[in-house]
């Protein structure tokens, strides 16, 4: 069974335009306490920010996204932390995650075009002095992220026909 922050969270993950007023109805918790168990998950940073997700191939900015394997050797007394620090600072990063696997770091990152994201895993990721290898998928299309199904099936109105 999942806790009222849990259910909170959960919530507001699948729709961050829910208001306090519908999480209230949903969960049956009180506005007052809803909002409070809000402003106490931003204030613990457990509630990090909201955001959209958007479907940038049906506009006309649509960026090239990356997903990058780095190998890199761990820092003494600082691990992986200190490369993973200074590679998800740059603002083309998305997400950096320690994985476990054929390689330590999964990079995805956004870039306007394919020349783009070459160049910037040759001359910021690569050059770094604990990193040993990047490998580079690129994303051809999304189908689904965090949740959400990006191609929508048409729905076929057309009529059986018995005979």
């Amino acid at each position: 069974m999942i806790g009222k922050r849990e259910e909170i969270l959960h919530l507001l993950e699948q729709n961050a335009r829910l208001s306090v007023e519908e999480i209230s109805v949903m969960t049956g918790q009180p506005e007052e306490e809803v909002r409070a168990t809000i402003q106490e998950l931003e204030d613990m940073n457990i509630i990090l920010g909201y955001g959209a997700l958007v479907n940038w191939e049906k506009t006309t900015s649509a960026p090239v996204t990356a997903l990058i394997e780095v190998n890199v050797t761990p820092q003494r007394d600082r691990g992986f932390d200190e490369i993973a620090r200074r590679i998800y600072r740059y603002p083309e990063v998305k997400s950096c995650y320690l994985m476990s696997g054929g390689y330590d770091l999964m990079v995805i990152l956004e870039d306007t075009s394919l020349k783009d994201v070459a160049m910037f895993v040759s001359e910021k990721i690569a050059p770094l002095e604990s990193v040993i290898s990047t490998r580079t998928h690129f994303v051809l299309r999304k189908y689904k992220m965090n949740g959400t199904e990006f191609i929508k099936q048409d729905e076929d109105d057309r009529e059986a026909i018995i005979l």
